[in-house]
């Protein structure tokens, strides 16, 4: 009996011959599901952390932290010391943690390139990142700190909020915040899905083209309530059907004479063809 029969004289089956043997594909397939849960297990706990992370702005190792990112991304531009360039950037000594948290926060700075105003982008640094850089602008000289969590949840009082936006901001962003166009090349940005810390930020320190509003000028209260009528149109649906951009009479009434008349001419030049 060959080595290849068993106790029977019979040779093993094809099948029992490939039992145990591993698809080609299998391996590829099982490195791919370990990269897949190593890569999302990796972005959840980078998330997590980025977002819980306490750092405290009057640290020592903080503010050296800070410095040294400063130093390595934002000198070229802003001097050694933050003391700006003339016609270059201006200086940071006295704009405080609230307006780094802002510019950096919301990835305006460092800029991609010179225009008119500076981009909103994907932010290039960690949320404790930017703090430790807002730590070291705020030790050099008293300036606006960053709002707490309080101030910024978006509970205020909508009703008043609402007014106060319409009085004080509505002529550049629009009633409902859909931002607008300036002079000279430069623009309100869009509200919508801004952050309540940005958006009080934004008013206490007055980046670029827009005004500051101390807390002589809006308290921080009444700052929240702005907050809370901005989160309040964001989470309401336009009752009214497609709302355009929500950009105002002027797109909503360029669409009917466009559309609307367009849409006549075409009916009337269809009824006359039909009756020659």
């Amino acid at each position: 009996m060959t080595s290849t029969e068993n106790e029977t004289g019979r040779r093993p089956a094809r099948g029992a011959r490939r039992k145990g043997k591993r698809h080609p594909l299998a391996t590829v397939a099982l490195l791919f599901i370990g990269l897949l849960i190593t890569g999302g297990a990796y972005a959840a706990i980078n998330a997590t952390s980025s977002a819980t992370a306490e750092v405290d702005m009057n640290s020592p190792q903080t503010i050296e932290q800070g410095q040294k990112l400063f130093v390595a991304n934002c000198a070229t531009c802003h001097n050694m010391n933050a003391e700006g360039v003339p016609g270059v950037a201006p200086s940071l000594i006295g704009v405080g943690a609230a307006s780094v948290d802002f510019q950096v926060g919301t990835g305006r700075m460092p800029m991609s390139f010179q225009g008119p105003q500076a981009l909103q982008k994907p932010p290039q640094f960690t949320d404790e990142q930017i703090k430790q850089m807002a730590a070291y602008i705020a030790s050099l000289a008293p300036g606006p700190a960053i709002p707490s969590e309080d101030l910024v949840n978006g509970e205020g009082d909508v009703a008043m909020g609402g007014e106060l936006f319409r009085v004080n901001c509505a002529m550049c962003h629009n009633v409902a915040g859909a931002g607008g166009a300036l002079t000279e090349g430069k623009f309100a940005p869009d509200l919508s899905g801004v952050s309540g810390s940005h958006i009080f930020e934004a008013m206490l320190t007055g980046p670029q083209n827009m005004p500051v509003f101390n807390d002589t000028n809006i308290t921080p209260e009444h700052k929240k309530d702005i907050i809370a009528y901005l989160k309040f149109i964001d989470s309401q649906t336009s009752v009214g059907g497609y709302a355009l951009a929500s950009l105002g009479p002027v797109a909503e009434g360029l669409f009917i004479w466009i559309f609307g008349a367009g849409v006549i001419i075409a009916i009337t030049v269809w009824i006359t063809a039909r009756s020659n």
